[in-house]
């Protein structure tokens, strides 16, 4: 197995599953898009199933790390929270070079049901929570109670966007807004246990 050719094949279905979604992608059209036969990309993985997996890790892996590595730069400097906290949001917003992964997401979102529950679980265990953790993992040092709830919180109050409108990068007053209500509510629990 050249691994060149495994690449291909990786990259050509992050294209394909980003853009037609998992239920729509044919191997046809992902065999195309890499510029193999589909007898070499079945020499790599057994289905498109077993195919997907290894794309949603691959890919949720990459930008989990520049995610991760955006966190540290931004929690090993801070002086003022609430500015230092609405900085990470908007970098977190306007971080580029992942649009076809982020698609990918939003193709998962739209087909959640149809998607083998492995390959959704390899992802956010892979991505999500991941980055997740590292963000509490800072949150945990800078005093928060329950870090791994605030870790939550905050990805949810800056990073989600439009609610109707899915995959949507929040403006900069949102995120602004998102990290006031943020502080608000944690800050209500750490007043509430300084007076017990």
């Amino acid at each position: 197995m050249r691994p060149d050719k495994r690449q291909a094949i990786l990259r050509g279905a992050l294209s394909v599953f980003a853009r037609d979604g998992y239920t729509r992608a044919s191997i046809d059209a992902i065999a195309k898009e890499a510029e193999v036969s589909t007898r070499t990309l079945y020499n790599h993985f057994a289905d498109k199933a077993d195919l997907f997996r290894h794309v949603i890790q691959a890919s949720a892996e990459e930008a989990a790390q520049d995610q991760i590595a955006l966190v540290e730069r931004h929690f090993h400097k801070i002086t003022d929270l609430e500015q230092d906290l609405i900085a990470f949001g908007k970098a977190m917003g306007a971080q580029q070079g992942h649009a076809e992964h982020f698609a990918l997401v939003r193709q998962i979102n739209a087909e959640l049901t149809h998607i083998p529950a492995e390959a959704v679980e390899a992802w956010q265990e892979t991505g999500p929570r991941k980055v997740r953790r590292a963000l509490a993992a800072e949150l945990e040092k800078l005093g928060f109670k329950d870090p791994k709830r605030a870790a939550v919180h905050l990805m949810l109050l800056t990073l989600t966007g439009e609610p109707s409108i899915r995959g949507t990068r929040p403006d900069d007053d949102d995120i602004a807004a998102g990290v006031r209500v943020f502080l608000h509510g944690h800050d209500v629990e750490n007043r509430r246990r300084a007076a017990t």
